[in-house]
């Protein structure tokens, strides 16, 4: 049976990114199958997101082996089939050699598990799995080569930059058979979307972990991290889902031409962009208790993706309670999984969008305080011209404005490269302005931690 789903995953591996691509390779073949993770920076530095995601195969054979060995079902059924590409992508930022990390996670990303669990951690010759050795290695070190670029069980090593790979698969197969789940910066699609538009608008959907709507940022009052450590890929990745993509497109920056060039002034279609900001993902915990219940009685038994998982996720709850306050049961925010959850279970009728969904939801890209910050006109009036389509979900309230019960003229030709009065920006113009679908609502906000544990540790 083909897969239901068929997805990249780009992602910049810290604690929750773990615990996405966990629950993805956890999939049942028929479900999914995962065709590239595409690493980029965030969290840290790309090579520490880089070794995280090698980390993680490289525990999960050894699960497998220990599961085998007490004649346990073994399960990481899409792993096996898929054996998904890993290729490495942006080290900074488009327009920006400074990098955003912000070290939440530690230094590695992981908390510090390769210093406490060595005994879990892949050696470092695995970096030649994506570069060639140096033309002065010595005999060691091409044999070390070699042998890491054995065919592996898990995952196929690229030495491809990680756009490129993606549009690569995007060109290989029909339109609207891949998604992409980004749960990091958004800079390898704006890379690959700024190479060739048309190839990347042959995407399926794009369901992005980013942004904040009526809730406070995580890195700044206004802004989430993944938008805030790359606003400008956040921007242009965004405005492929208007009609007029020009009209959302972030400014080059001061002083300087842009190293991006912009997008065609006619593109075939318009980009499907579902967002889950931290409006929605927050809520989604994973509870210690609930953890430790599930964890404990595995590690008392050898298993080594208990014992690591275990290793790092107790120590962000800890810098949780050292960040706020003691509490009795900390919860772990699981932003980056609910987009896999999405993804597996996307015909459930309890994933809604927005009302008013698709949005005009926008992204600074150059305030002082406010970069990153996701925008939406909360002025009462009316657009002109032709309403947009909306997007319908199932049990979904209609939420009428009462100004929609005017009329309101659209401008002549003369004046439709320009914006109405008291309308800078274009956002009452139906022609101008993002669409993005927002999801406000999911299966269970209590029932997504219970299931992530019952799906990866059985």
């Amino acid at each position: 049976m083909a897969p239901l789903n068929r997805i990249i995953i780009d992602t910049d591996p810290g604690v929750d990114d773990v615990l996405a691509m966990l629950l993805a390779l956890a999939a049942k073949p028929e479900e999914i199958e995962i065709l590239l993770l595409s690493v980029t920076y965030g969290n840290v530095e790309v090579q520490s997101c880089l070794k995280n995601v090698v980390a993680l195969f490289h525990v999960i054979e050894k699960e497998l082996e220990w599961r085998r060995a007490r004649g346990q079902l073994e399960g990481f059924g899409t792993m096996l089939s898929s054996k998904p590409i890993v290729a490495v992508g942006a080290d900074h930022p488009l327009e920006d050699e400074l990098l955003m990390a912000d070290y939440f996670h530690g230094v590695d990303g992981l908390a510090g598990v390769h210093t406490s669990h060595p005994h879990l951690s892949p050696s470092d010759t695995w970096k030649t799995l994506f570069q060639p050795p140096p033309a002065n290695a010595s005999a060691e070190e091409v044999a070390a080569a070699k042998e890491l670029a054995a065919p592996s069980t898990s995952f196929r090593a690229s030495k491809a930059p990680a756009h490129q790979e993606i549009l690569r698969l995007l060109r290989e197969n029909p339109a609207d058979t891949i998604t992409i789940v980004a749960v990091g910066p958004l800079t390898n699609l704006a890379l690959a979307a700024a190479e060739d538009p048309e190839t990347f608008l042959k995407v399926k959907e794009v369901v992005v972990m980013g942004g904040a709507i009526d809730v406070e940022g995580n890195i700044t009052p206004v802004a989430e991290f993944n938008t805030y450590a790359d606003a400008v890929a956040t921007a242009r990745v965004f405005a492929l889902t208007s009609p007029t993509p020009a009209s959302t497109m972030p400014p080059p920056p001061p002083g300087k031409p842009s190293r991006m060039q912009p997008y065609p002034a006619k593109l075939s279609r318009q980009l499907n962009l579902t967002l889950f900001p931290l409006d929605i993902t927050s809520p989604h915990l994973l509870q210690k208790r609930s953890f430790q219940a599930k964890l404990d009685p595995l590690i008392q038994a050898g298993s080594p993706l208990a014992e690591w998982t275990s290793a790092f996720v107790h120590k962000t709850y800890d810098k949780i309670e050292s960040l706020t306050r003691k509490q009795a049961n900390p919860g772990l925010e699981l932003h980056d999984p609910l987009c896999i959850w999405y993804v597996l279970t996307r015909s459930a009728p309890n994933w809604m969008s927005a009302p008013k969904a698709p949005e005009d939801i926008r992204v600074e890209t150059a305030g002082q305080w406010t970069r990153g910050m996701h925008i939406v006109d909360r002025r009462n009036r009316k657009k002109g011209g032709a309403a947009v389509e909306q997007v319908k979900s199932p049990g979904a309230v209609d939420i009428t404005n009462p100004m929609d019960n005017l009329n309101l003229a659209v401008a002549g030709k003369e004046e439709a490269e320009g914006d109405a009065p008291g309308d800078n920006g274009g956002w009452l113009d139906v022609r101008k302005g993002n669409r993005i679908n927002r999801i406000i609502s999911t299966p269970g906000e209590e029932a997504f931690g219970p299931y992530l544990l019952e799906r990866v540790f059985g």
